[in-house]
């Protein structure tokens, strides 16, 4: 068996990205309860009252956001989604945003009550902005990476390809080297990370993903029926875009095809005041690609909600906002 310990690749991360960050880390996994008897694990990072918390996308889990943890070097929690991880499964198999928004309350609930800045990418976007609609005493401030709500499988064709492909692998190379194949924007360091953090070992030396399948159904006509129907439930999230409280910035991937000039628009449309910022060279998965880059986008983000919560207080208090990186259009 190839040996294996969660929190014993941070030097890794660091040293491939220049970080000069303490190691190890402060990080603890924890799991909270959930009403029907499942439960949600998370990594919390840091000590005192978490700042953010970062929800990952489909087919992920929470150690996608290592580098850019250690990059931020702040208290967040960073959870599984329910499916993903080492979190449950949903017996019903749907992992619907309206559905994880639901659960990912309770964990804020115990793990981040007031948090400055919610931070979710593709599926994980779409669950905070749910979550947002639901409970904005939750979300004060968003930013959705490479996401909105006029997804749909055209442009994600490359991605649900990866996705949809085998479940178990004979070896380990065999899995990262079909894994390299389909992440041409991403070092194979950080995807041989990816894939001990994503994927388990069986006894017969194989190896499986660690996410529920069943939110990839067979291609066939029902299961294109239900595509549809689920494009027309995302869709709807705009309205929640329309509606939302707090400030909102969209992270874009400039060689990404899921977010296009259209949804920008749409996004612009629906929230006038809204952020972009596109990051030059980033993928779907911005966090993995160009984690430092995203990590001061962030870092931005999370100072002008200190500054806002600061400025409340004392209204004669001012300060310079710092610059981020990747190309910005818009204002929050």
């Amino acid at each position: 068996m190839r040996a294996y310990d969660e929190f014993g690749l941070f030097h890794e991360n660091a040293a491939e990205y220049g970080l000069t960050a303490p190691l190890p880390p402060t990080v603890a996994r924890l799991a909270t309860p959930l009403p029907d008897g499942r439960s949600v694990s998370a990594l919390r990072w840091g000590v005192g009252a978490p700042r953010l918390v970062l929800v990952h996308g489909s087919a992920q889990n929470a150690h996608t956001w290592d580098t850019v943890a250690l990059a931020l070097g702040e208290p967040l929690v960073a959870p599984d989604l329910p499916g993903h991880g080492h979190s449950s499964w949903r017996p019903d198999g749907d992992y619907d945003p309206t559905l994880l928004a639901a659960d990912l309350a309770t964990v804020l609930e115990v793990l981040a009550p007031a948090p400055r800045l919610v931070v979710g990418m593709s599926l994980g976007g779409l669950t905070t902005l749910a979550l947002a609609a639901a409970r904005p005493d939750l979300v004060p401030a968003l930013v959705m990476v490479d996401i909105t709500p006029g997804v749909n499988g055209d442009k994600t064709r490359a991605i649900t390809d990866f996705v949809n492909g085998p479940q178990r692998f004979a070896s380990f190379d065999v899995l990262l080297e079909r894994t390299v194949a389909h992440n041409p924007t991403r070092s194979v360091s950080s995807l041989r990370r990816g894939i001990l953090h994503n994927a388990r070992e069986l006894p017969d030396g194989s190896w499986e993903w660690r996410y529920d399948r069943s939110t990839h159904p067979p291609r066939d006509a029902d299961a294109a029926a239900a595509t549809d129907a689920r494009r027309d439930r995302l869709a709807a999230l705009w309205d929640a875009v329309s509606h939302l409280a707090c400030p909102l910035t969209l992270v874009r991937g400039g060689a990404s095809p899921v977010v296009d000039d259209a949804d920008v628009a749409e996004l612009h449309r629906r929230k006038p005041g809204a952020r972009v910022v596109t990051v030059e060279g980033a993928g779907h998965s911005v966090q993995g690609d160009r984690p430092v880059e995203l990590a001061a986008i962030l870092a931005e983000a999370l100072a002008e909600r200190t500054e806002s919560a600061s400025n409340a207080a004392n209204p004669h208090h001012t300060r310079p906002k710092p610059r981020s990186r990747g190309r910005s259009s818009g204002s929050s």
